[in-house]
Formats: structure tokens, sequence, C-alpha cells
């Protein structure tokens, strides 16, 4: 074959390739073009949101603060007479009762005080039976006794009555300071580190106890509010008891569930703050003298209040707003103003009605007029997140 009619073939095949080239390019660019009117007739793909309800509810307000647990009672049990310790009747963060031993003092010096005491006691009893029958011979002599006699032997009869009544005093005395031998709890309560041992010798004007008793049930809690509440809390105060909770310090395990008992007599102008103590049965000792914890006092409740999840609250220069789902799921930009917030939720004052649709989730993604598309959230939704 001549080199012409092969060049030939191979002009032909090139124009063939470029020709389905072609021919393709034109499919794939009129296939793409009316893609691209289809695409621009549906508008923008639906953005993703979550959406939730505003619903009308009561809404609890409630004052959180941070508070110290205290025992209801504290006593530092201290010896009331000088003596020997010879038993120590308690074991170290032992829960005991009113009236347990909890030590015991050498009893041998008192209770021979004691026993003198009932001797003197005695002995003048024995004095007094002979000077009344002293007293009952002169009467019986008659003129016979002179009346100075007479006189001064009745007077020995008084003198000796009283000092019976003296003696009666000092063996009440005497008993008592033997009692003070047996130290027993005060209060009902958990005991707590000893201070003292066993043969220590201890003295009644000595400022360190034996040991330190806490009651715990019932158990206190101090805590504090902005002064500004304070007539609304005694208001509500005067009308029914008003409920505290006690949380862990960082609010989120309920310990303890109790009542207001009392507000201080007087604000702390440092700090404009007045402080509360509640009260709590504490049954399960979860409550510990000394533990902080959150607390929060439910003041009132608003009546059908308009309430929306935390996060569909939005700040902007202008103020707050959320973002509405209208019927054509469209997002409008609403200005709102809210109330008292708490657990995820927020009141509505403006801006917002019961029923509407806001939402909650996905607002960076979102400008005034786009379409969203979204499975309704939960009110509580902002817990979740």
């Amino acid at each position: 074959m001549t080199m012409r009619p092969r060049f030939r073939w191979i002009s032909l095949i090139l124009l063939a390739v470029l020709a389905g080239g072609g021919y393709a390019a034109l499919r794939h660019y009129n296939g793409s073009s009316a893609q691209a009117q289809a695409d621009k007739r549906r508008g923008p793909a639906p953005i993703p949101v979550k959406i939730a309800s505003v619903e009308r509810s009561d809404f609890p307000v409630y004052l959180t603060g941070l508070g110290t647990v205290q025992g209801f009672n504290t006593v530092v049990v201290r010896t009331r007479v000088d003596g020997q310790i010879d038993r120590i009747a308690f074991t170290e963060g032992q829960i005991v009762k009113e009236g347990d031993l909890l030590a015991q003092i050498d009893p041998r010096p008192f209770q021979a005080t004691l026993d003198q005491a009932k001797a003197k006691k005695a002995q003048d009893e024995a004095n007094l039976a002979n000077a009344n029958l002293d007293l009952q011979r002169y009467t019986k002599l008659g003129e016979f006794a002179t009346k100075q006699q007479t006189d001064t032997q009745r007077s020995t009869v008084q003198q000796l009555t009283a000092q019976i009544a003296a003696d009666e005093a000092a063996i009440a005395n005497a008993q008592t300071q033997l009692d003070y031998t047996t130290v027993k709890a005060p209060i009902a309560g958990v005991v707590g580190f000893r201070q003292v041992d066993k043969g220590n010798i201890v003295n009644a004007s000595t400022q360190t106890g034996i040991v330190t008793i806490a009651q715990i049930e019932p158990i206190a809690v101090i805590f504090t509010a902005p002064e500004q509440h304070l007539v609304d809390i005694n208001a509500q105060l005067a009308a029914h008891p008003l409920e505290v909770d006690a949380y862990t310090s960082d609010g989120k395990r309920l310990l303890s569930k109790g009542t207001l008992a009392v507000v201080n007599n007087q604000v702390d102008t440092t700090s404009g703050t007045i402080r509360l103590k509640a009260v709590f049965d504490n049954k399960d000792h979860v409550l510990w003298p000394g533990l902080s914890v959150s607390t929060r006092l439910l003041v009132t409740t608003l009546q059908n209040a308009t309430v929306v999840p935390d996060d569909a609250v939005q700040h902007g220069p202008d103020g707050l707003y959320a973002f509405a789902v209208g019927t054509n799921s469209k997002a409008e930009v609403r200005k709102i103003k809210v109330g008292r917030s708490i657990d995820g939720r927020t009141v509505i004052d403006e801006g917002l009605a019961p029923g509407d649709r806001v939402i909650v989730a996905g607002q960076y993604k979102v400008q005034p007029g786009s379409v969203v598309a979204s499975a309704v959230a939960s009110a509580d939704v902002a817990k979740e997140q």
C-alpha cells in the first residue's frame, strides 16, 4: 500500500473520533443545562434544623444559690467535774440517742462526798430529836422551868431543823456532782472524732470537749438570696410553706427536698443578701454537716405562661430574637422579650404565642426566608444537647 491511501485512512479515523466526542459533549451540555434549569425551578434544598413548639404551661419560679449544710443542733460535750476518765463508751462516727452513755469519770471521790453529806444529815437529825425531847420536858415542867430555858431550847430545835435543810441541799449537790461523772449524750445525732482518751484527767474549766455531736435528723441548710427578693419571699412564706431543693454543688443531682424555716432578721448590707435556713428530714443521711450544696427556693408558680426551650432564644445586635417557622416552612425572625429561665426553659413575654414553631438547633445556617426541614423536637431539647 502506498503512503497516500494509508494517510487517507488515518484522517478518516480521526474525523470519526472528533465527531463522536463532539456529540457526547453536546449531549452532556444539554443534560447539564436542563438539570440546572430544573434545580433553579425547584429552588435551594431545605436547611436541616430542629424545631420545637411554643407551649403554654405553669412555670415554677426558683431562686438558686449556694448553701452549707449545718447540724440542726451541734453540741460540744464537755465534762462538768474534774477527774480521770475510766471509760469511753462511744465509737467515733456512731449515731447516738439522747441519754446514751458517752464517758465515765472516776466516781469515787464524789461518792465519798455524798456519803459524808448523808452522814452529817443523820447526825443532825439525831441532835434534833434530842432537842425536841428536851423542849417537851421544859414544856411539861411548866412554872418549874424558867421561860429563858424554854425559849433557848425552842431556838435550838429551830437551828437544828435549818441545819437538816442545809444537809439535804448538800446531799443534793453531792448527788449532782456524782451524776456528772456519767457523761451522757444531751441530744441525738452523730458523734465526731474523740478529743480525749481513756485515762486522761479532764477539768470542767477546760474548753476542749470530749466529743462533738451534730444532729442530722432533721438537718439544716443555710443559704442566701438577693435582698430584692425579700419582700416576695416573706409574702409567700406568710401564705404557705416554701419548698427548697438541695442539689450537689454542681447542680446536677437532687439530694433532698425540704422547706424554708427561717428568714434572718437582718440583711447583710455588705453583700446585699439575706440569709435563709431550710430544714430537711434527712432520713437517708444524704446531707452531712459542712457539705456545700446548690439550693433552689420555689418562690411562686406562673400560671399559663408561654414557654420555649432556651436554645430558641438568640442574641442579636438589636436584642433578643427567635426564628419562627411558618406554614410554608420558611424561617422568619421574631423579636422577643423574655422573662425567667430555669431548667432549659424560658418564659416569653412578647413575640411568640403558644402553638408557634421555633428553631432550636441549626440557626447558624438559617437566614430570614430560608426553607427549613426538621423533625419536631421536644420542649426540653436543650437538656438533651
